[in-house]
């Protein structure tokens, strides 16, 4: 356990010592400057009862964060190691795979929830100004940040995922991208053709991500969302496992 949180914090340092975990930081902060922008006119000009945080996860902004960031954040995690000449070093530490691939994992994980602690801040905000106690919706908001916590596992387990398939950082970021974009593209229905055969549409409207965050941001957390996030997520860091493990095969 020590030498996994040993790794973490050397994941969690590393974001913070080079400049693209400031680009990741400043990127977020820029969109959502803009979703809150987006936000404020969408307020005064029709009266809207539902929460914030679903009116801010039916904008652009929200996905451009998950879908752009994702691949940045993870694209270093094991393809600066083999490029730099430290994987093997690290690899023959008196730790295992398995740690090294959650300790990578956990670092980047715990990196993009921190880029998204300001959207606390532009609520709260709002909040003073308007002086509308609903606005503030403690129940919502927790379960809009559990919501952003599972997506953002999955995205950053195929991040790694990519990253240990390759010693490039730009190739681990493009493959990173396509996973997720991929995924994000079979959530569009109005994209995908209807399937003929009424088990593929059932898993398509399954690994819609869109219908698994709109409880989420509604304050309400169901079992079934879990169990996708959670499922596909251990899925990614499988193959992750795998990736790293191949290494004795060559």
């Amino acid at each position: 356990m020590q030498a996994y949180l040993t790794l973490v914090r050397r994941e969690l340092g590393a974001c913070f010592v080079s400049l693209t975990g400031y680009v990741v930081i400043a990127s977020v902060l820029l969109l959502l400057g803009f979703s809150f922008t987006d936000l404020l006119e969408k307020l005064s000009a029709t009266p809207n009862h539902v929460p914030l945080t679903e009116i801010f996860y039916s904008t652009l902004y929200f996905w451009l964060i998950l879908l752009l960031t994702a691949p940045v954040i993870t694209m270093r995690s094991f393809a600066f190691e083999k490029f730099s000449g430290t994987y093997e070093t690290l690899m023959t530490a008196p730790v295992s795979d398995l740690q090294v691939v959650l300790a990578k994992f956990s670092g980047a994980l715990l990196f993009y929830a921190l880029t998204w602690l300001p959207l606390t801040g532009c609520i709260l905000v709002l909040r003073y100004y308007t002086n509308e106690p609903t606005v503030f919706d403690w129940r919502s908001l927790t379960s809009a940040y559990l919501g952003l916590l599972l997506i953002g596992a999955l995205y950053m387990s195929m991040g790694c995922f990519a990253s240990a398939l390759t010693r490039s950082q730009i190739l681990a970021a493009m493959n990173s991208f396509v996973l997720g974009l991929t995924l994000f593209l079979l959530s569009l229905r109005s994209l995908v053709p209807a399937p003929p055969v009424d088990w593929v549409a059932q898993v398509f409207n399954y690994l819609c991500l869109s219908d698994h965050m709109e409880d989420f941001v509604r304050g309400v957390v169901d079992t079934r969302h879990l169990v996708f996030y959670v499922t596909l997520t251990a899925f990614f860091l499988f193959l992750t496992l795998k990736a790293v493990e191949s290494r004795r095969w060559k």
